[in-house]
């Protein structure tokens, strides 16, 4: 997902020779790139956090990250790319969204490979132009992109959805609500809420790499804190609504950038950004931050643009 796994700083994974391990690999990976790590265990961790959050969706995230793995192998994109799981986490998210929307039923299995398999064809030429051209990296943008296509389908055709649970009356606030809705933002961003799967998550994140950790950590908080400031719904807000975006967005761009600065107005830039979308009658998914990472990319290149022009000829 981020720029250092989509090419500008790759580790080449492990050797592993077995096809079968090849491609458990990779698909662990890919859950682990949700949270643009490319760690196996990470993503181990990821699927484990579904697993106790919402068991029902598992099924869907498997399928969705299987059908997306597979068309990059059969349309023979690069081997490194899908062993890290850069093919994979599209589909993975495609298939927790559907499942969380619909009933299983024959339809919904057709719909996640679909769109699984749609995900990746997007994704294998814009990577290939953002390696050659400099363009902005993909992110999740091929499942924000379907995912906002899938949700307006099922309103159109009035496909049964699936009932959501009975939300719990909302506590009072106190600091151990703020640290459940802090881990319950990471968990938002696949679709749970709930503290122990953010606490799983945060596991992984610490077995991938420590400082993204405490980044993913600090970007939850500081969204739900600032939006308890600003007046914004406690409900969403202590259900890490307001978490997830700011705490990717802190991700993203903490690999990037070494000043602490920058992640920090990637948050709060992220946080901004996010209501906006229900005003257009969208969904935010991870658009804010996909978003806040263009913007910031976007200004520093134009910054060293400028320098360039600036420097004597001689």
């Amino acid at each position: 997902m981020g720029e250092r796994a989509l090419g500008t700083d790759i580790m080449p994974p492990l050797p592993t020779s077995h096809p079968t391990l090849q491609s458990l690999r990779a698909l662990l990976s890919g859950f682990a790139q949700i949270f643009l790590q490319q760690h196996p265990g990470c993503g181990l961790l990821v699927l484990l956090a579904i697993l106790i959050g919402a068991p029902d969706l598992l099924p869907g995230a498997l399928l969705g990250g299987l059908s997306s793995t597979l068309i990059a192998q059969r349309r023979g994109h690069p081997p490194t790319d899908i062993a890290i799981g850069l093919y994979g986490y599209n589909g993975i998210l495609l298939g927790l969204l559907l499942s969380l929307k619909l009933p299983w039923t024959p339809l919904l299995p057709v719909l996640i490979i679909a769109s699984a398999a749609l995900s990746s064809l997007l994704l294998a030429p814009w990577m290939q132009r953002m390696r050659i051209h400099g363009w902005l990296p993909a992110f999740t943008f091929p499942f924000v992109l379907l995912g906002w296509l899938l949700l307006a389908l099922i309103v159109q055709l009035e496909l049964p959805v699936a009932q959501p649970s009975h939300a719990p009356e909302q506590p009072e606030l106190s600091v151990l609500q703020l640290m459940l809705a802090v881990l319950r933002g990471l968990s938002q961003v696949i679709f749970l809420d709930s503290p122990l799967a953010g606490l799983c998550l945060l596991i992984g994140l610490r077995l991938a790499d420590g400082r993204t950790a405490l980044w993913a950590l600090l970007g939850s908080a500081s969204g739900t804190t600032l939006a308890l400031f600003y007046g914004w719904p406690a409900e969403d807000a202590l259900a890490g609504v307001y978490g997830y975006n700011a705490s990717l967005a802190a991700i993203a761009l903490a690999q990037v950038h070494r000043c602490p600065l920058v992640p920090a107005f990637g948050v709060l830039l992220a946080l901004v950004l996010q209501p906006g979308f229900s005003a257009l009658g969208l969904p935010a998914l991870t658009m804010p931050f996909i978003l806040a990472c263009w913007l910031i990319r976007a200004g520093a290149q134009s910054c060293q643009r400028a320098a360039r022009n600036r420097r004597p000829t001689g």
